[in-house]
């Protein structure tokens, strides 16, 4: 009888250990999603059939990192939103916007400077934020902006 009792409880041990080991990885698998333009107006918003009305496509919100391969900041921050995309898993999107590569993308935004990252709530207007932020000022501004938390 005792040994039942070990057994089952190594058993119940091996279950719980097995779920959160997968919900780790899930979590760690998430990634920052490039997006071309045909993909920003598919999946962000379609601001060609809505020029004068922001209407989110997505079903969480999201934060839009418009970029460049050569840009120091953006460079610096690449790290950090590949471990806040991981960190929070399902509740958000992080995608970028390579704006060498998508140059009407850019202008449709008025990018001028780099790093400009769009952060999209389910509801209400983005909120453009320009230059390089701390992992923590991200944080606070994904919580804040995107989850109101």
């Amino acid at each position: 009888m005792k040994n039942k009792k070990v057994i089952l409880s190594f058993l119940f041990m091996l279950s719980i250990l097995g779920t959160f080991a997968q919900t780790t990885k899930k979590q760690s698998n998430m990634k920052t999603i490039h997006l071309t333009k045909a993909e920003f107006l598919a999946k962000v918003a379609n601001y060609e059939a809505n020029p004068k009305e922001w209407k989110y496509l997505g079903d969480k919100p999201a934060i839009v990192d418009f970029y460049a391969s050569w840009c120091g900041p953006c460079k610096r921050i690449a790290p950090i939103l590949e471990e806040l995309a991981a960190e929070y898993g399902e509740e958000i999107y992080i995608y970028k916007i390579d704006t060498e590569e998508e140059q009407d993308l850019a202008a449709a935004f008025g990018i001028r400077s780099i790093p400009s990252l769009l952060f999209v709530p389910m509801k209400g207007q983005p909120k453009m934020m320009q230059g390089a932020m701390t992992k923590a000022g991200f944080k606070e501004a994904i919580d804040k902006e995107l989850l109101n938390k």
